[in-house]
């Protein structure tokens, strides 16, 4: 396993504080406002604070148009779907349970690396799996039996860790020669694009005028996860793809459950207990190194 430098090391720490508590915070902004609008607002307002970004480090913002193409799908599987997908389920879901969904992340991409890039997968990892179906299974279980019970939120937090998982694996392989902010701030574009094109088709009569409670919600996704987290996810999946699944997907939905637990008094059952039981288990055994004897 390679060592994480200083510098890396603190960007981890920072970027599993900041998306582990956004959980809570995306509820509080899409309680009472349309989700993919609160959405697009955040990455319009992030944009500028990504491009300061590419400025201050003096990394250039071109990439030549034969690798637009790629780009774009790029950019659908590791954000058009998630952005979409993930905003809508954890509108009807509670925060702590989209933050678990939507951390099986790493398991769809094992699987996925199994299926389409030759990776092969120990007895190990395959038990991982088992554990995560497990526990996605005990969660849609109680949507399904529960008077208030969302599984089309399930499906939909479900579809984006799918596509995010396929992107990551698409992340490591590309061939894009630039910068990997450079990559960053253009699928944030193209992601703010459709993200407005799809809540002005679906969500324009519901339009009004953000609360203070959603304006510091936005503020936060803008600055916090489009301005750092995105961008810093993307050099570390690129660079130490391993250590920072491992390290970072294993704390984030934790830290998503009862902080959504804490600050918005949301209810866990043993369901939930169990499934993140089960999610750390299950990552744990598909991306914690092997231990290899010296012969």
């Amino acid at each position: 396993m390679p060592a994480l430098s200083r510098q890396q090391l603190v960007l981890l720490v920072l970027l599993t504080v900041v998306w582990g508590i956004n959980w809570p915070i995306m509820k509080l902004g899409v309680s009472d406002y349309p989700p993919l609008t609160f959405r697009s607002i955040s990455m319009w307002i992030g944009v500028p604070v990504l491009a300061l970004g590419l400025v201050a480090l003096k990394v250039p913002f071109r990439i030549e148009r034969r690798h637009w193409p790629e780009l774009l799908w790029l950019s659908a599987t590791n954000m058009f779907f998630w952005h979409g997908c993930i905003i809508l389920a954890i509108k009807s879901l509670s925060s702590g349970r989209a933050a678990i969904l939507g951390y099986t992340m790493p398991i769809f991409s094992a699987v996925i690396g199994a299926a389409l890039f030759s990776a092969v997968l120990s007895r190990r990892s395959w038990l991982g799996v088992g554990a995560a179906a497990l526990g996605v299974g005990l969660l849609l279980w109680h949507e399904l039996t529960g008077l208030a019970g969302k599984p089309l939120g399930v499906a939909l937090a479900l579809v984006a860790a799918g596509t995010w998982a396929l992107g990551t694996q698409l992340l490591r392989r590309t061939r894009i020669p630039v910068p990997t902010l450079a990559i960053s701030f253009w699928m944030t574009v193209l992601t703010a694009v459709v993200m407005t094109a799809l809540s002005v088709g679906f969500e324009q009569p519901q339009w009004k005028a953000p609360s203070t409670t959603t304006w510091a919600a936005i503020l936060f996704n803008a600055v916090g996860v489009f301005g750092f987290a995105h961008a810093t996810w993307f050099y570390l999946a690129r660079a130490l793809p391993p250590v920072a699944s491992t390290l970072s997907v294993m704390l984030i939905p934790i830290i998503g459950v009862f902080s959504g637990a804490l600050w918005l008094g949301e209810l866990l059952h043993w369901q939930d207990f169990a499934a993140v039981g089960l999610m750390v288990v299950a990552i744990a055994s598909v991306l914690w190194p092997a231990n290899h004897k010296v012969s």
